[in-house]
């Protein structure tokens, strides 16, 4: 699997550097390299590459600029670096897989690679699947339908998960999902707030999205996940937005995008 990779910054010696320590690593090949926020946007539209490395504060477009750009196509994969640690909240809340402080450490690059590979091995695995149902649908209809009957129509009870593992602090909890009021999302780490309790999970919303039944968990803020079982009032709030209160007390901002699918339930 060959990674193809972007870089973007202002500073020609940091891209320099950046290119360096990625020779290290014989899957990663560099189809471009960006010293501003516009030319980036402009060089990944065109070249659809799997992974960016961009930097954040640079004149004119910045980092978050570019990423707000992709909104309207299929983004890579972004890797904040940066000089300045007071990004990093920020940076975790737009989906970036990671966040690296120059001068970039090569464990430390190591590691985000390893993350990348393993977000790329997932996201490809998922399009080979949906080919293969287009190629079955097809060539043998009555087989695809039976292939989707089987996964597409089995009991909600059996697809969804009751019991989530959970590493944290050097202990393995197992966690009733009956039990999550929410998760709010901070990169590849999730908050998990059950009544009496808060976990740290290392797993990507999409991918945990995938094990919660949708009827009951659903998404009310870009890096929100509520229980909407464990909603007690609904709280309108300015600009069409509202607060969701939950039966610990705690209050959740619905932002615009999410209040109509919200609304389908707490009515």
């Amino acid at each position: 699997m060959t990674i193809r990779t972007i870089l973007v910054d202002d500073e020609p010696l940091a891209i320099q550097g950046l290119q360096l320590r990625l020779e290290a690593h014989e899957d990663v090949e560099i189809i471009d390299t960006c010293l501003n926020g516009r030319e980036a946007i402009r060089s990944i539209k065109t070249n659809k590459p799997d992974l960016v490395f961009l930097d954040i504060q640079m004149p004119g477009f910045d980092g978050f600029s570019v990423v707000q750009g992709m909104m309207e196509v299929e983004p890579p994969l972004f890797v904040f670096v940066t000089a300045y640690s007071d990004h990093a909240i920020r940076a975790f809340e737009a989906q970036a897989t990671d966040y690296l402080m120059k001068p970039v450490e090569p464990e430390r690059l190591a590691d985000t690679l390893e993350r990348v590979r393993q977000r790329l091995t997932e996201k490809r695995g998922q399009e080979e699947a949906e080919r293969l149902k287009e190629v079955l649908t097809e060539v043998a209809p009555e087989a695809a339908a039976e292939a989707i009957g089987e996964t597409g129509d089995a009991p909600a009870a059996n697809r969804y998960e009751k019991l989530i593992n959970i590493k944290d602090r050097g202990q393995i909890f197992r966690v009733d999902v009956d039990t999550i009021e929410r998760i709010d999302a901070a990169g590849d780490y999730m908050c998990i707030y059950t009544g009496d309790n808060t976990l740290i999970l290392r797993e990507t919303m999409k991918d945990l999205e995938k094990r919660l039944d949708p009827r009951r968990f659903q998404r009310v803020h870009r890096s929100t996940i509520v229980n909407l079982d464990l909603v007690k009032q609904v709280k309108p709030h300015t600009n069409g937005e509202c607060f969701l209160v939950l039966d610990s007390g705690a209050q959740v901002k619905v932002s615009r995008s999410y209040r109509d699918v919200v609304a389908r339930f707490v009515h």
